[in-house]
């Protein structure tokens, strides 16, 4: 079984490979329909012919699942705190010189193919020259960087509105409000405001971007999607039978418990402080849509959510760092793993009816 993470990983990955296929196959049509016959091309190009298109649109999908998997992986991370246009300039920079390379060693296999000889035949090699001294390799790096600038743009995009609000977007997966069952975790910083004032603005901002990446890889590994970013508070959602799968909501709580407290050294070095949290689970159905003129933006509305932030701000009251809710507890299929004990009935501001609450021990 494949973890949450790699699943969200490949599904991140697959559109780049999606996007550089397509892009040739445009590319593809355009150069037939501006130079015509395939035989007409250059001596510096490679005729067209179907063994030679299963490669080209192989090696293509695979250059741009590549590309994802580098920009996902590794290049995410190195450049995060740059501007998006620095991020989008070096990027390009950095995988023109990868392309160029892939050019060098895609080419004369390609050029093997066609000629139907060995890929060390001088042929091979002289139609290589040929070709990086001629119009047709200015072409395909065109090509290439319409594919790379599109793909560079879709992950900057999935990377500030979510790739999953994205793909709901495309799909119109929202388009028409839809009911559904969700699981909510409202999580807030304990102590935000006095922490804010003894860090001074700046400061604090950059606790706090530290501090939601490091509550990031439990939310993904928990089949969590985070709903909203409120000043020092996280709204987390699950589809219900993503959060109930394995408790992985509650699972989600305790494992970013334990991501703050490895890095605890480093935060009390850095900041002279641990950041810390309490949070309010709940459960139940909400309305989901695409809403907004100026700016669109899925959402979900419901009391759900209201009595959520409520059972969270009651944390302090029970001096606890978790509460949940009777609703929730039902849908559980709770083990040795977590104790829960009652808190007893609490009535919700705004509800009629009380709510039974419940803390893990």
């Amino acid at each position: 079984m494949l973890s949450s993470k790699t699943k969200r990983n490949i599904s991140r990955i697959i559109p780049f490979g999606l996007i550089w296929l397509v892009s040739g196959l445009v590319f593809l049509i355009v150069e037939k329909g501006a130079i015509g016959d395939w035989g007409q091309h250059p001596s510096a190009a490679i005729e067209m012919n179907f063994k030679i298109f299963i490669f080209s649109s192989l090696a293509i999908t695979i250059v741009g699942l590549l590309v994802g998997t580098i920009e996902l992986v590794y290049l995410n991370n190195v450049f995060a705190k740059k501007s998006f246009t620095k991020k989008i300039l070096y990027k390009m920079l950095l995988y023109t010189l990868m392309l160029f390379v892939i050019t060098l060693i895609t080419f004369p296999i390609a050029a093997s193919l066609e000629l139907n000889t060995g890929i060390l035949d001088p042929q091979v090699w002289n139609k290589l020259y040929l070709y990086l001294t001629s119009f047709n390799h200015l072409s395909t790096d065109v090509q290439l960087t319409v594919a790379l600038g599109v793909s560079l743009f879709y992950a900057e995009i999935s990377e500030n509105i979510g790739h999953g609000v994205l793909i709901n977007f495309f799909t119109g997966k929202y388009h028409t409000p839809t009911e559904e069952n969700r699981i909510f975790m409202f999580l807030d910083m304990k102590s935000s405001t006095t922490i804010a004032e003894q860090l001074g603005h700046i400061e604090y901002f950059e606790l706090l971007r530290e501090y939601y990446a490091d509550l990031s890889d439990a939310i993904i590994q928990y089949s969590g999607e985070v709903y909203q970013y409120v000043g020092d508070e996280i709204v987390v959602s699950w589809a219900y039978k993503a959060g109930v799968a394995n408790n992985n909501c509650l699972k989600c709580f305790f494992a970013m418990k334990e991501d703050l407290r490895k890095r605890a050294d480093w935060y009390k070095k850095r900041f002279g402080l641990l950041p810390t949290f309490k949070a309010g689970f709940h459960f139940g159905k909400v309305t989901t849509g695409e809403i907004g003129v100026l700016k669109k933006e899925i959402i979900f509305t419901g009391d759900v959510l209201n009595a959520t932030a409520r059972i969270q701000g009651l944390c302090n009251q029970y001096k606890v760092d978790l509460l949940i809710s009777d609703d929730l507890i039902k849908e559980l299929d709770l083990n040795a793993e977590f104790q829960i004990k009652s808190l007893g009935e609490n009535e919700l501001r705004g509800k009629t009816e009380n709510l039974e609450l419940y803390t893990i021990v």
